[in-house]
């Protein structure tokens, strides 16, 4: 149902555009009803069907449309003082950046008061932005309404298909370039990575620092000192020259446990040492002597990632094919038959 505002047409100060959009509306109807009758006018069907009801219809609307140019340019004129009292109210509050950025929104109201039959169909898009307006006031709202929720559906048919044909096509020739032996690797790496490497590298030798002393702590670091300890524990236990210090009397237990723990701080420190040094130029020096050689050289490892991208591709493909717009249909079938029973 079409619900009408009066408090929001109040408050928005546009009581006389809204009248003025109200009696547009009303001509745009009856200008474009006629339209409809006289192109129907022009066949022999229609006209043999209003002499069978009545013949002084055809004989009397004869000569309106042998001269139904000169009827249209009435209302053409009204349309057009319309539109140039539009225009001249949007110079006045400013509406649009430039003067002449008005006819060029609103293009169709020009094209429409052509008076060809090609050009009057645009007409139609006048009765669309008179009722956007009033939308756009909230004076009425029209999302309640069966047309709105009929034209707001398939128009999000029409896009998703749309789109998601444009997604899939584009993916495609993306999937046929990299089958071609794209270089994508060796791009993203020289244009994309190397471009922000200092970045990186930055960021990364910041959180190795506060690694290192979030380990250096006692409260945050426990977690890491413990699995340090179970680790050497462990190794200390299982090397046969420190298995022996166990034969000396009374001291081989305490000497065991001493070293364990030695072995563990020593370990622990130095893993701290080691990321409180790294810094961003030991990081540069590392990818520019490691990882560059072994990207530049290992060609298989690159054929292994343009698989995996050509993979994850194809599923976006399939994800993107799916069309929503069905199960959305589906629901409210589901829905309609639940209200029904």
């Amino acid at each position: 149902m079409l619900n009408f505002n009066y408090s929001k047409l109040k408050s928005s100060h546009e009581g006389p555009w809204i009248i003025v959009d109200l009696v547009m509306l009303g001509l745009l109807t009856i200008n474009l009803i006629w339209l409809l009758f006289d192109g129907l006018f022009a066949t022999e069907a229609f006209k043999s069907i209003l002499v069978s009801i009545t013949p002084d219809i055809v004989s009397g609307y004869g000569p309106i449309h042998e001269n139904f140019v000169l009827y249209d340019l009435a209302f053409i004129a009204i349309f057009l003082t319309e539109f140039c009292v539009r225009w001249v109210a949007a110079l006045i509050r400013k509406t649009y950046m430039r003067w002449y950025f008005f006819p060029f929104i609103h293009w169709y109201d020009l094209v429409g008061c052509i008076p060809l039959g090609g050009a009057r169909i645009f007409r139609f898009l006048r009765v669309f932005s008179i009722f956007y307006r009033l939308q756009k006031y909230e004076i009425i709202d029209l999302r309640n309404t069966a047309v709105y929720r009929f034209i707001i559906f398939y128009y999000d048919v029409f896009v998703e298909e749309l789109s998601d044909r444009i997604v899939v096509k584009v993916l495609s020739d993306a999937q046929k370039d990299i089958a071609a032996g794209s270089p994508l690797i060796e791009d993203i790496s020289q244009q994309v990575i190397a471009s922000r490497l200092p970045i990186l590298t930055q960021w990364v030798s910041s959180v190795m620092v506060h690694i290192g002393e979030s380990i250096e702590q006692n409260d945050h670091g426990e977690s890491v000192r413990n699995h340090v300890q179970k680790s050497v524990g462990k190794a200390v236990r299982g090397n046969s020259q420190v298995s022996t210090l166990k034969l000396v009397p009374v001291l081989g237990r305490s000497i065991e446990k001493t070293l364990e723990q030695s072995v563990t701080d020593i370990v622990t420190q130095s893993i701290i040492n080691l990321l409180k040094d790294i810094t961003p130029e030991k990081i540069d020096d590392f990818v520019e002597h490691g990882l560059g050689r072994f990207s530049s050289e290992d060609h298989m490892l690159d054929q292994e990632v343009l698989l995996i991208v050509n993979e994850c591709l194809e599923l976006v493909k399939q994800h993107v094919s799916q069309q929503r717009w069905k199960d959305s249909l589906d629901s409210n079938y589901a829905k309609e038959e639940v209200s029904a029973d």
